[in-house]
């Protein structure tokens, strides 16, 4: 089987996964939503304000990564659960072929997810923002995405996306069971900001930010107090890249060593 026809087939076993639409449309549903609420809820008076629009748009996005998470693990766990895998390596003998595949297909569906996500945020943004005091009369307009800070936050926070659905994937390929590398990635994500909270000692608790894939990927969304963040925009977002590549590597190596 070709590169071509294995994509095909991995993108009808993946719109064909019982409830897998309804989780990438409610990806899409909940980061924009989230970003609405929160664009409403803030006000910049006319003495000023330094607020991160940007990131304040884009705070959904900590909570869409965890349906992307598990759409990107349903994707592979679905086939192990129901034992479809034993006729997907059958058809795909190449496993290597297969596993590429599967990435292309989780990959794009989350590239698309992701531009649309964010694009709606920062549209409501701008909708909504201009009527809580967001304005150049306030000396506060809001930026566009001429500015390349803005352009920069936007870039990141789709890569973020696609890069937490690819580390998913490469752990559900690892675990094979859905619930578990559900479990697994999603402590990723989430443990390593509480943990950072209980180190009193300002080192560690910055090297732990810095470490954490959700900590990198969402300071690298920032537009202003950049200085103040643990980790720089592209080297976070880089960070999140070497959890991604790490996991799909393994993930990979579990597929061609192991049985179905």
């Amino acid at each position: 089987m070709t590169l071509r026809d294995a994509i095909h087939a991995e993108w009808t076993k993946f719109r064909t996964v019982a409830g897998m639409l309804w989780l990438v449309a409610a990806a899409v549903v909940l980061t924009v939503g989230l970003g609405v609420v929160v664009d409403s809820s803030v006000a910049c008076p006319s003495t000023g304000c330094q607020l991160d629009t940007a990131k304040a748009g884009f705070t959904g996005v900590m909570f869409g990564q965890a349906i992307v998470a598990m759409s990107a693990v349903l994707a592979i766990g679905a086939e192990y659960s129901s034992g479809m895998i034993r006729t997907s390596l059958a058809a795909t003998p190449q496993r290597l072929t297969g596993f590429v595949a599967k990435i292309v297909v989780v990959g794009g569906v989350v590239l698309a997810v992701a531009v649309v996500s964010v694009a709606g945020s920062l549209v409501a943004g701008r909708l909504i923002l201009p009527h809580k005091g967001f304005t150049a009369a306030n000396g506060n307009a809001l930026p566009s995405l001429t500015d390349p800070t803005l352009l920069r936050a936007t870039v990141c926070a789709v890569l973020y996306l696609c890069l937490v659905a690819l580390m998913s994937l490469g752990i559900g390929y690892v675990v094979r069971d859905s619930v578990a590398a559900i479990g697994i990635v999603l402590g990723l994500l989430y443990l390593f900001p509480i943990v950072a909270q209980v180190i009193s000692n300002q080192t560690w608790h910055r090297r732990v930010e810095r470490l954490g894939p959700m900590t990198s990927g969402l300071a690298a969304q920032t537009t202003k107090n950049i200085a103040a963040q643990p980790i720089t925009p592209w080297h976070g977002i880089g960070v999140v890249a070497l959890w991604a590549l790490g996991a799909l590597l393994v993930g990979g190596v579990a597929l061609r060593m192991r049985d179905a």
